[in-house]
């Protein structure tokens, strides 16, 4: 299996908005982090859908290693 790419050591903060679907990147290769942009084509990684349940700032991973994706988990303070 394909391991991700650390797309950074710290999680991305992020306006959503309520209602509204996204496509967190878990391969790390998207150049719209933390968003998905196709760069996955080719690897055994899809893009992880997900819809915001409120309007608010969420915290996306950017190791992309948590165990909660597609939130951060504090699992880059270890890397």
């Amino acid at each position: 299996m394909d391991k991700p790419t650390i797309a950074q050591k710290a999680p991305f903060a992020v306006q959503v908005e309520a209602g509204k679907t996204y496509h967190w990147c878990a391969c790390g290769r998207s150049k719209a982090q933390p968003f998905c942009d196709g760069s996955h084509q080719g690897t055994s990684f899809k893009p992880l859908e997900f819809t915001a349940r409120k309007t608010e700032t969420v915290y996306l991973c950017g190791c992309k290693q948590t165990k909660t994706p597609p939130f951060c988990d504090g699992t880059h303070k270890s890397l």
